[in-house]
């Protein structure tokens, strides 16, 4: 690498030099890259300085524009766009990025826009844009369907995509890649950087950062790697920015579409072929002009090395149950941990989670630490609070969830807690990264398992991280819901050519395969609503006029577009607002005036009655009555036993990677030698009263117990595909004549219970057992499940309020999750009978692939196991099956008592396992 000082403005190695620091090589290539005009994906470490080289060719753009004379025309127009999944990310980013921008002296104005940013700023911000604007995926898609999107992206020149691994593996990330689709439009000489610290394929994400025009001349894309001061370039093709010339200007009323757009996956429209693969999109075809293209992907910039990070699982020196997820046995120990380090970040997986570790941290907090706590529902005021004093070091632990998984820098944070198992190796090291955010120094961390079966998950997180395996998820299909609200959008911010936006649409990295067929029926989707719903005038959002362009129908449209923008759909919720009681009148209490939580989900606001207690918000409590769709709550008294908020989706499922670790350890005894003595012992009981099964085998058993007989497996795929697996498998009993009364599941297995015995029919029956985890229960079983799931129905409501089938916010008015569902289920099942090939019940079913129902995970699993199937019909429950038994009839209750119930049922259980 040449000196710095070649490309290096003297006002910004003067402030490196200021700090004793020296620009590390790899910001420094990332500066060349940029202002060479080409895109960028940089993969390093924590610590590395990312989010420093992903701005230093903006800042050092913007010094130069400010000083150029004359003023480029450009001079006062949006420069550069920083996305993040996270609003706290963007405000701490705009804080980090005040101190060099101010000791630098440049005139440089940063401003955030979110979800949270009051709509006066909002306005304001297009007829005046920053120089730099940080901002969300659903705030971008708002923006490039502005009116004036073509004027204020006009001079944009920089994208930077931080945590960007995060922002593709979900429809979010669709979406923000067809915003990126539209802004290479806006701007041709846009460069995009992509920062990520955990990918396991770069060459995917490189692909995500430019248009897919395939041609000779557009693959490629540099790879720079620093090690130390060592770069190594591969060939180099420059990105290709030529649009496609084949695009007619003026298309007629009937466009014929060119060989180009012949090309791309065949729509889903089969469940079978949904269940085998989702589909996955055909390899690129040669430009149209011949020769052998490959993909255009951006230059990859990699930072090797770093300090290894002190990853430890807490060893509490007693027994764990086998089963219950909170932990409540280590929240001693955790809160020892706190005592003897400066910041720590105590991470769950879940809400609920948040709230009772929270509760019983505070409760053992006789030192009167500082403790705060940090989650999705509340209120963003609190979360906001919460943030500006992890910043300022005024805090000594904070209990969070996912929403500070991410990049967010907290200097003074020196240990990290994971609370329960971490279901995926990248997503440990995400949150071990909070610690110690310096590339030279380890991150310190602890690993404190709920239960025996999640010490095996540690050992599995372990063993990852210290090989520094990832296993993100693989590249989506662009999904169909999502494109129907993008193209809703841009009829938003002006009309539209259809053949223009399917070029830029296929120019997305998750949508190159889209046929020309699929855009069409997108289209008319939009246009009509679909052949069965195109009689009601509701479902046609936009119009196509005599010059063949494409408009939306009327403002009221459009402005309904803009109210339920975004692809996150959460069950609907309410309001908690904290009521004034009245001094003198007990029992009365003023509905206005006290500040508002946060939010609560529906359904469990329905469940409460007055003088119910729940937790929320690190506070117990009381329950006074639903007013105007809040809910109206006072501090309840002391020494009160409260519930705890459910939240749907709040689990996550245990990944593919990590589920294969945990099959390999369990099926080499030499590996139990490095497991805690308390799990090896189980196993060594499963053995011994059963049999272990192999890495690919599926072990299945089946024993009375009661009045009922049992048939227990153990796939180890993760709860979504053992609730699909126990649905399907019921249907298969029932038909079979043996009565299933219903089944439980987990991560690891499932449980069935049954009046009749499964293991007289195995045995007079050999093929029993294997006919009954075939592959072909993912035919017509699947097929006639999902007929009457309402797993199914939830799928499908949520495509529906994406693609804006259903609009939960109007003008004036909000519909309430009640209204939502009884809404999507009467189209749901209007669509099933006169039009199954809908483009929603279709998105749907690719949804249920991998989402709820995780069917293309099952389909793999049926697969690995057939002719690998173990079979051992028992007298009485094993030690294996315990675990997944105690999940049966367990009730939606933490604490101490609940774990109480478990743990005798855990020990009536062994005992009759091991007498």
């Amino acid at each position: 690498m040449s000196d710095p000082s070649e490309i290096l403005p003297p006002a910004f190695r003067a402030w490196f030099a200021a700090r004793g620091w020296t620009p590390r090589p790899h910001q420094i290539d990332l500066l060349r890259i940029v202002r060479a005009g080409r895109s960028a994906l940089l993969v390093a470490p924590t610590g590395a300085g990312k989010t420093l080289a992903g701005f230093l060719p903006s800042l050092v753009a913007l010094s130069e524009r400010a000083g150029a004379k004359p003023a480029p025309k450009a001079a006062k127009g949006l420069h550069t766009l920083y996305i993040s999944p996270l609003k706290a990310l963007a405000v701490d980013i705009a804080r980090n990025l005040d101190a060099p921008i101010a000791q630098i002296d440049l005139p440089v104005r940063v401003e955030t826009r979110t979800g949270d940013t009051p709509a006066h700023k909002r306005t304001r911000q297009i007829s005046r844009p920053p120089d730099i604007l940080l901002t969300t995926p659903e705030q971008l898609a708002l923006l490039i369907a502005h009116r004036d999107a073509a004027e204020f992206f006009s001079g944009l020149r920089c994208v930077i995509l931080d945590e960007l691994h995060a922002l593709v593996t979900s429809k979010r990330g669709d979406l923000l890649s067809l915003a990126l689709a539209r802004l290479h439009r806006l701007s041709p000489d846009l460069a995009a950087i992509g920062l990520s610290a955990t990918v396991r394929e770069p060459d995917e994400l490189r692909k995500y950062l430019v248009p897919q025009v395939l041609g000779p001349a557009s693959a490629g894309g540099r790879i720079h790697t620093s090690p130390n001061e060592a770069q190594v370039p591969s060939p180099v093709r420059e990105r290709d920015r030529e649009r496609d010339a084949t695009s007619p200007e003026n298309p007629g009323p009937s466009p014929q579409p060119s060989p180009a757009r012949e090309r791309g996956r065949v729509a889903v429209s089969a469940l079978d072929d949904v269940a085998r693969t989702t589909q996955a999109p055909l390899p690129p075809f040669p430009a149209e002009g011949g020769g052998n293209a490959k993909s255009p992907m951006a230059d990859l910039v990699t930072v090797q090395g770093g300090a290894k990070a002190d990853l430890r699982m807490l060893d509490l020196g007693r027994s764990l149950p086998i089963a219950g997820h909170t932990a409540w046995h280590s929240m001693p120990a955790i809160y020892d941990l706190i005592r003897e380090h400066r910041t720590t970040l105590v991470f769950v997986n879940t809400r609920l989670q948040a709230e009772y570790t929270f509760q019983e941290l505070w409760r053992l907090n006789d030192d009167a630490l500082p403790i705060a706590i940090h989650h999705g529902s509340l209120d963003a005021q609190q979360r906001r609070r919460v943030e500006a004093a992890m910043a300022a070091g005024q805090l000594r632990a904070i209990v969070c969830t996912a929403t500070l998984d991410l990049g967010i820098d907290w200097g003074n944070v020196d240990l990290v807690v994971n609370v329960g198992a971490p279901k995926g190796a990248s997503r440990i090291m995400q949150r071990i990264g909070r610690a110690n955010h310096r590339m030279d120094e380890p991150s310190k961390a602890y690993l404190v398992p709920g239960n025996r079966f999640e010490m095996l998950e540690c050992q599995a997180a372990l063993d990852a991280v210290e090989e520094a395996a990832q296993d993100t998820p693989d590249a989506r299909l662009g999904a169909l819901d999502v494109l129907a609200q993008h193209v809703l959008g841009m009829a938003c911010a002006d009309a539209f050519d259809p053949l223009g936006l399917y070029d830029e649409i296929v120019s997305a990295s998750p949508y190159t395969g889209l046929t020309w067929e699929s855009f069409e029926q997108v289209v008319d989707y939009v246009a009509t609503g679909g052949y069965a719903l195109r009689a009601y005038e509701r479902f046609a959002k936009i119009l196509r006029g005599p010059d063949g362009l494409w408009r939306v129908r009327d403002a009221r449209t459009a402005q309904a577009y803009r109210m339920n923008v975004g692809t996150i759909v959460e069950a609907a919720r309410v309001r908690v607002r904290l009521g004034r009681t009245l001094r003198g009148k007990p029992g009365a209490v003023l509905p206005k005036g006290g500040r508002v939580l946060g939010e609560i989900e529906d359904e469990f606001a329905d469940t409460l009655t007055i003088g119910d207690t729940f937790l929320f918000a690190g506070e117990t409590l009381r329950f006074e009555g639903l007013a105007e769709d809040e809910a109206l709550v006072t501090r309840a008294p002391l020494g009160t036993d409260p519930a705890i908020p459910s939240y749907a989706g709040a689990k996550f499922p245990l990944s593919t990677f990590l589920a294969e670790r945990v099959r390999a350890i369990i099926a080499d005894p030499f590996e139990w030698d490095r497991l805690p003595k308390q799990i090896g012992d189980y196993l060594q009981q499963q053995r011994r009263r059963s049999v272990l099964p192999g890495e690919r085998d599926l072990l299945v058993e089946t024993f009375p117990r009661g009045k009922r007989h049992y048939l227990t497996a153990f796939p180890f795929e993760g709860r979504l595909a053992h609730q699909t697996l126990g649905m399907l498998l019921t249907r298969r009993l029932e038909r079979d004549g043996l009565r299933p009364l219903g089944f439980a599941a987990n991560d690891y297995g499932i449980a069935i219970w049954t009046t009749r015995d499964v293991s007289e029919r195995a045995a007079l029956d050999p093929d029993f057992i294997g006919d009954l985890f075939a592959v072909d229960m993912l035919g017509d079983d699947l097929e006639a499940w999902l007929d009457e799931s309402a797993m199914m129905k939830r799928t499908f409501r949520q495509c529906a309020v994406i693609a804006g089938l259903i609009e939960r916010h109007h003008p004036g008015l909000k519909k309430s999750g009640r209204q939502v569902t009884i809404s999507t289920d009467l189209i749901y099942d209007v669509l099933r009978k006169h039009q199954p090939d809908h483009l929603l019940l279709r998105a749907a079913r690719q949804d249920a692939a991998t989402g709820l129902l995780d069917v293309r995970r099952l389909g793999m699993m049926l697969e690995r196991i057939q002719g690998r199937i173990i079979h051992r019909a028992l007298d009485r429950v094993s030690p294996l099956s315990v675990s997944v038994m105690l999940e049966i009839g367990r009730e939606r209750v933490y604490g101490e008592g609940a774990d109480e119930i478990l743990a005798e049922a855990e020990a009536e259980l062994l005992q009759e396992a091991l007498s």
